[in-house]
Formats: C-alpha cells, structure tokens, sequence
C-alpha cells in the first residue's frame, strides 16, 4: 500500500465515481512509484462491489488512456494475473479536485473595513461581524440542482425492482447518457416498469441487477417495442378515420355513429370539409 499513489489519485478528477472507486483500490495496492498492482478483476469486483462489465471496460479506458500500464503477469490459482502499473505522471496532468486559490493578501497598511471584535480602552467588547459578511463568496449551485434530467433519471430507477437495485451512480450515468441520445425519460420509465413486469416472477439467478440491466441497453429493445406500438396504433386510427370520412362522403347510414370528437378530428387532418359533415347531418 502506497499512501503517496493514494494521495495523488484522490486528488484528481477522473470523470466519474466508478472510476474514481476503481481507481482508489488499485492505487491501494501500489508501491510508491505505482508499480506492483497485481489483483484480479474479480477481486475488484468484490470489494468495489461494482459489476463485471464496469470492471473490464473502466480497466480497458485506463489502459487505452495511459492512466494504467501493463507491466507482466503472475500466476495464480486460476492461471494468471496482469500486473499493472500506475502512471504518476498520467494521473499529475488530470484535473486537480483542490478549489482554485483566492488571492487574500493584505495591503502594506490594512484597514478592517467592518465592526471589530476587540475590547475598547473601556474594556467593553466592539460589536460582533455579521455573519454574511459582504465579501463572502458564494459558490454556484452544482450541476445536479440545477440539471432536470437528474430528476427523470431518479425517477426511471425508482421504477427498478428495488431488490435488484445495484450500483445507483453507474445506473444514474447511463440513464442520463441514454436520454441524452434523444430517448424521452417517460419511455425509458415505461421499458424499466415493463422489465420489472415481465421478470417479477424469476428466480433470483434469471434476473439482472440495475447496473448491468442500464449497462448492456436491455431496455432499448422494450423502447423499440413501444415505439412500433405506437406506429401501429397511429396506422390503425388513420384507417378508421379514412373509413369515417368515406361514411360523410357517401352520407352513409352509419354516420350517425361518429361521434363529435371524431367529427372535430376529421376535420383537422382535412380528410372531410365542413360542407360535407353538413351534408351528411352531423351539423346543423
């Protein structure tokens, strides 16, 4: 264990908490110069407790990125295991997560431009600072306050099986990378309710937990489903209303079963004039 490896990972920016969990527990197996990590993906996955997939891609972006470096193997029980090698270097040039430094210095003769806080020569204490002093400096609210999505995206896992639930920072990351591909919230809600409908009676060994589930898109097929669904359902009523506008054409018996909505309906996609809808006796 390296406390140094460890200090400098956790205080950069790596792009995410999956990553930054990862990340964190390899450096904990580092020498001082990030060398000698040699830990199988499932022993990662055991104490990170994060899924498999996340493993195996997080490792393969850090390889791909340089962060992390092959550096030989070592046997083990199961054949053999990658040793790995921290790159200092790297992980010096990612964003640092320390607060940019406000220059505070004072002027060569200070003035205290608020009440003081001393005792007067007779010994009676000044009045106290107030405690929003003029000068404090608000920080802006964090993109999660002020991001909508992240609403919908907690309202999708919400509809998960609870008892299923797993990974909540992944799941919320791919529920908002899906939604910014264009799939509305409500349709990725409705494809995690259906799953939970079709699944509610499986064993524990058939069901998928959350993080895999977002992971590998398995909603993407139930999205798809609700998609032809309503194309279906769209086709179905342009026929109908096709069949209704030969009916006022041809003032045909069965008019007297339309119905005022569909009366206004038809009208609004032109299939019929407002001088046939007269002429069939739907309107005075």
């Amino acid at each position: 264990m390296s406390w140094r490896v460890a200090n400098s990972c956790a205080e950069r920016k790596f792009g995410s908490a999956t990553r930054k969990q990862i990340i964190m527990f390899l450096a904990d197996k580092a020498s001082d110069d990030g060398s000698g990590i040699w830990c199988s993906k499932g022993t990662i996955q055991r104490h990170t407790e994060l899924g498999e997939t996340t493993i195996k891609r997080t490792v393969r972006a850090f390889l791909k990125e340089g962060i992390l470096v092959e550096t030989g193997a070592r046997t083990c029980k199961n054949g053999f295991t990658v040793v790995y090698r921290i790159d200092l270097a790297k992980v010096e040039t990612l964003e640092p997560t320390a607060e940019p430094e406000i220059e505070t210095g004072s002027i060569a003769a200070p003035v205290q431009s608020g009440p003081g806080t001393g005792a007067t020569v007779a010994g009676v204490p000044g009045p106290p600072r107030p405690p929003n002093h003029p000068k404090t400096i608000h920080k802006p609210p964090t993109r999660r306050r002020e991001a909508a999505g992240d609403d919908d995206a907690e309202k999708i896992l919400a509809a998960y099986p609870p008892d299923r639930l797993r990974g909540k920072a992944t799941c919320l990351a791919q529920i908002e990378e899906a939604m910014k591909e264009g799939i509305a919230p409500e349709d990725l809600r409705r494809a995690v309710q259906a799953y939970a409908t079709d699944s509610a009676g499986f064993t524990r060994s058939k069901v998928c937990f959350s993080d895999n589930w977002f992971q590998s898109r398995r909603w993407q097929a139930y999205v798809e489903k609700q998609t032809e669904d309503r194309q279906k359902s769209a086709a179905l009523a342009t026929d109908h209303h096709a069949r209704l506008a030969c009916w006022i054409s041809d003032s045909h018996p069965m008019c007297k079963h339309i119905t005022p909505t569909q009366v206004t309906a038809l009208l609004a996609s032109k299939m019929v004039s407002e001088a046939q809808i007269q002429a069939a006796g739907l309107r005075s």
